[in-house]
């Protein structure tokens, strides 16, 4: 699987343990930084770099990793086809995959130890997406809302 991993400092350390970690099951891992390493920068520089290869098709799958996941998590929902689901437990990236599809995950870096992360990312790599009734919700999630009046 191709996967586009980024984080900004305060997820730099945990991102790249999860990078080697990744490469080491044979995943194609495209690293997009925090190039300054834990030198201060902006998560959503980084969020929109995974979510653009995720949502032209040149990544299957995106991590992402900054102080709490929430900042990565918001930027990467503003693209078109990206579910991008803020986990902290195995649990939730499970449900994040099975009820709602999720291809970008986002993690804090300052929240949760590299061990505790990749716990997460296995789960969340393992689980397949149940599909049927869950997948027109998970399509409706780039449909604009339609408000009654």
């Amino acid at each position: 699987m191709i996967i586009a991993a980024g984080a900004d400092h305060a997820g730099f350390v945990v991102k790249d343990v999860l990078v080697r970690r990744l490469r080491a099951l044979g995943h194609e891992v495209v690293d997009v930084g925090a190039p300054n390493g834990t030198q201060p920068d902006d998560y959503a520089d980084f969020a929109h770099l995974v979510a653009g290869m995720v949502e032209e098709g040149s990544a299957e799958r995106g991590v992402l990793v900054c102080e709490t996941g929430i900042g990565v998590c918001m930027a990467a929902n503003r693209h078109p086809g990206v579910r991008a689901a803020n986990c902290l437990t195995p649990h939730h990236a499970e449900m994040a995959r099975r009820h709602n599809d999720a291809n970008v995950l986002c993690l804090g870096g300052r929240l949760m130890g590299a061990d505790e992360a990749w716990a997460i990312a296995e789960v969340w790599l393992a689980t397949p997406f149940d599909g049927g009734r869950y997948a027109r919700r998970a399509a409706g999630i780039d449909r604009q809302a339609v408000v009654p009046r």
